[in-house]
């Protein structure tokens, strides 16, 4: 998107961005009250029907139900009476959770953090923050959900690299799964090896649980453990054939002691590997979506977070590789290579050299 200096340039923008942001908010409604939910397994409906079905209110489910059709994401079906259609490449995107073009959590995330706008604005004028604490259950939920999809089908992106298929596959391998969120990726390393025992470890309490609650579901809470700490201490736990640190070391206000924690332990011969956002090598401006999404990320939630502990290193969403291999130098690796995995969305994947 190119700068403009027409001012009705600029305001048309301004406005297709406001309608974008109120898609996204209607989106997040439609999302927490089980419309979609309801259109997708129910099928089409009036407001009363619709209404009926979710113990809403008819008057706001026929407004939203309008509004959806007419900004062209539900399709409106003439008759007597008319009825409200979910068509199936949004249902897909709105309710299926496995699907790698869920969306419906992204306006989740967007919601939490307009909620926390009065305290975003305070820290930008002090330079304090604002955690995952506050912006709540939505947003965390949120990230675990938006990953779901990825970290599901992490063990074949590991195995398309042949080192690391053969540390999976050794017998009575270890993995560390640092900043393990809800336990999906845990879970499904387990999941594809079982013979692989799994250390998730996250700082974040109501995760830990969520992810605790999941590896019971998923039968695999003998070999997966999930720990309430920090990164820092994984030393203790190890020696590990592989350590993990997936889209969450720019989150981290300490990423270097991290990383050598993750060093020290691994085994001689296992590895360190990151993954994070695939932005690219330096600044451009103006950027591709992909930069514009993650500087979006990185104003509402990763930066206030990161910043809300005394000292921290201040990442942002946007961690480039330059900073990244500054961080593994300083861990005392000797190297940062890009991993030959395609097709992983957004991400990249990072082995750190010895």
């Amino acid at each position: 998107m190119a700068v403009d200096d027409d001012a009705e340039a600029v305001a048309e923008r301004i406005l297709q961005a406001a309608l974008g942001a109120i898609d996204v908010l209607a989106v997040h409604l439609g999302d927490r009250l089980g419309w979609y939910r309801s259109l997708a397994d129910t099928g089409p409906a009036t407001p009363a029907e619709l209404a009926a079905r979710t113990g809403t209110a008819e008057r706001y489910a026929r407004e939203w139900l309008e509004q959806q059709a007419v900004t062209g994401i539900l399709a409106l079906d003439r008759g007597e009476p008319d009825r409200y259609r979910l068509p199936e490449g949004a249902r897909e995107v709105l309710t299926d959770s496995g699907s790698l073009v869920h969306l419906a959590p992204l306006p989740r995330m967007l919601a939490a953090s307009a909620v926390q706008l009065p305290a975003l604005l305070e820290a930008y004028r002090t330079g304090g923050g604002v955690t995952w604490a506050q912006l709540g259950p939505d947003a965390w939920q949120a990230q675990a959900d938006m990953n779901r999809p990825w970290f599901e089908r992490l063990p074949e992106a590991l195995e398309a690299e042949p080192g690391l298929a053969a540390l999976l596959r050794r017998p009575g391998a270890r993995v560390a799964d640092v900043g393990c969120g809800a336990g999906w990726s845990s879970i499904a390393l387990a999941l594809a090896h079982p013979g692989l025992r799994v250390d998730g470890v996250d700082v974040d309490e109501p995760s830990i649980a969520a992810a605790r609650a999941n590896a019971e579901a998923a039968g695999v809470a003998d070999r997966v453990r999930l720990l309430l700490a920090g990164g820092e201490g994984l030393a203790e736990h190890g020696p590990y054939d592989l350590a993990l640190a997936l889209e969450c070391l720019h989150d981290m206000p300490r990423p270097v002691e991290v990383l050598a924690a993750m060093r020290a332990a691994t085994a001689e011969d296992g590895r360190v590997v990151v993954m994070d956002e695939a932005v690219v090598e330096a600044l451009q401006a103006p950027g591709d979506d992909v930069e514009r999404l993650m500087y979006g990320f990185s104003l509402l939630v990763c930066l206030p977070d990161g910043l809300s502990t005394p000292g921290s290193a201040g990442t942002g969403t946007v961690m480039r590789p330059p900073v990244l291999r500054d961080y593994a130098r300083r861990a005392g690796f000797s190297g940062v290579e890009v991993l030959p995995i395609e097709g992983f969305g957004l991400f990249r994947f990072y082995d750190l050299v010895r």
